[in-house]
């Protein structure tokens, strides 16, 4: 990238009225991130662009609903095409604008973009909607038909912590054919704008439903101004956020929030009967945990690790931990932090060190820091005694023991509202009963740590199908469209 580049933070349809101005953000001394001027007229000239559109409104079959899937597909395989000019652009732009290593944005935008082929995006719209899907046109369903409406507009705000999830909200709403605007936070610019722009290549009809425009947070104008139109609104973000947008947008629009959500872990037993059974879990383990530099709803905070007897204890797990983090540096190293990131970092370790200190070196159970010291913010901290509280930023593990699945669940169940994913290895026979009383307070995912990071599209997203949440279903009763009914 050439000092002193810039990167145009939209892209909108064609016949949009000129942009009344721009204004500049620092991404990094080289990159500087433009986005228009906050000018409420001129957003709501752009959602009207979006209805002068395709609107995906009339009967459909499932040509068009393939057609879709194909062309938002083959956007998604240029990004995993090493030759291709939209992947080295994207790896080019990542870093600066998330926050993330080299190395760390290559694996995400490899993870991230396996979910945008043709196959996984058909397979979606399976699970969500049925072999026959039921977009636009009434299908039998029992005694009666039904039909799915898609929305005719829907606003998208993505928090910008992990790149490549304003891509996957767009790309639902899309399969969908509804017109989407879609606003994504600061780290996630890249791949949406990106996105935007292959897709006119691939399918311009498909293009000018979509227009995605960058600003910064908290300028309630324009985000006024485009929730006044929208019939679905999916917002992610804080609790605060979520709550922001409820309350401003329009009575008869559906809001869709995807709040503060958290992962954890759990280690069974099976895996601490050899050091190198559980050194092999510890960095499974620590590769969860170091995706997406623990900026993910789905990354692992908290590791719960069994205390059963067996020949590693959760202490030797966490010193396992701690050497896995470590030697992962050399190969996926953090990201850079911010000043107030560092800040927090530092004062962890310095809070973690003086509980340590309080025990002595000669009790067995004593609470224990491991860090990377200046070189690195990787941190593991075993707190037996559940004695730290923390924000988690930059690879800040917390390992606590437990004794029984019971116990486990009385720790977890009263933030089992925010919790998203819950990583597990080592339960052995007592998965599916572990994961029934984990879904019960809250947890919207049980995954081996393997697979973690990258949940595929056709997950429960916050305990929701992500298709069925956007469309409206009507129901047809008394029969005319070849269902059996009375």
């Amino acid at each position: 990238m050439s000092p002193s580049s810039s990167f145009d933070a939209w892209a909108v349809p064609d016949g949009v009225p000129t942009l009344p101005g721009t204004r500049e953000v620092t991404a990094s001394p080289d990159l500087q991130v433009r986005c228009p001027t906050a000018d409420p007229d001129w957003m709501r000239a752009v959602v009207r662009s979006l209805g002068e559109g395709p609107a995906g409104a009339g009967a459909e079959d499932e040509h068009a609903v393939t057609a879709r899937v194909e062309a938002l597909g083959a956007v998604g395989r240029r990004f995993l095409d090493p030759d291709d000019r939209l992947r080295r652009e994207a790896l080019a732009l990542l870093p600066p604008t998330s926050g993330l290593s080299e190395a760390m944005a290559e694996v995400v935008l490899d993870g991230m973009a396996r979910d945008w082929l043709p196959e996984r995006l058909a397979r979606l719209v399976r699970e969500e909607l049925g072999e026959r899907p039921a977009l636009g046109r009434f299908v039998p369903s029992g005694d009666r038909a039904v039909m799915a409406v898609a929305p005719r507009l829907c606003v998208q705000l993505v928090a910008g912590s992990v790149p490549g999830v304003a891509v996957n909200a767009l790309i639902r709403s899309l399969l969908l054919g509804a017109p989407t605007l879609l606003k994504p936070g600061f780290g996630d610019v890249t791949l949406p704008v990106l996105f935007a722009r292959a897709l006119r290549e691939e399918s311009p009809d498909l293009a000018r439903r979509l227009a995605v425009v960058y600003w910064p947070g908290g300028e309630e104008e324009l985000e006024d101004a485009v929730l006044a139109e929208a019939e679905v609104v999916t917002v992610y973000g804080s609790d605060a956020t979520v709550a922001s947008i409820r309350s401003r947008a329009p009575v008869s629009a559906r809001v869709i929030g995807y709040h503060h959500r958290s992962g954890v872990g759990v280690v069974g037993s099976g895996v601490l009967t050899s050091p190198g059974a559980a050194a092999e879990a510890a960095r499974a383990v620590a590769r969860a945990v170091a995706v997406f530099d623990q900026r993910g709803c789905v990354s692992p905070r908290v590791v719960y690790v069994e205390d059963a007897g067996a020949d590693v204890a959760p202490p030797g797990f966490a010193r396992e931990l701690a050497r896995a983090l470590d030697g992962l540096e050399a190969k996926l190293p953090s990201g850079a932090l911010g000043r107030l990131e560092r800040s927090a970092v530092h004062q962890l370790r310095g809070t973690a060190e003086m509980l340590a200190a309080g025990w002595g070196d000669e009790a067995d159970d004593r609470p224990r820091v491991m860090h990377g010291g200046d070189a690195a913010p990787w941190t593991v901290f075993y707190d037996p005694y559940r004695a730290l509280e923390t924000s988690c930023v930059g690879r800040v593990v917390v390992v606590r023991p437990f004794r029984t699945p019971e116990e486990l669940h009385a720790r977890l169940a009263p933030v089992g509202p925010h919790l998203q994913t819950v990583g597990v290895t080592g339960l052995g026979d007592r998965l599916e009963a572990v994961a029934e009383a984990l879904g019960r307070i809250g947890v919207a995912r049980v995954a081996p740590f393997e697979t973690v990071p990258f949940p595929p599209p056709w997950w429960h997203h916050d305990g929701r199908g992500p298709l069925n949440d956007l469309v409206r279903w009507v129901d047809l009763e008394g029969g005319g469209v070849g269902f059996d009914g009375d």
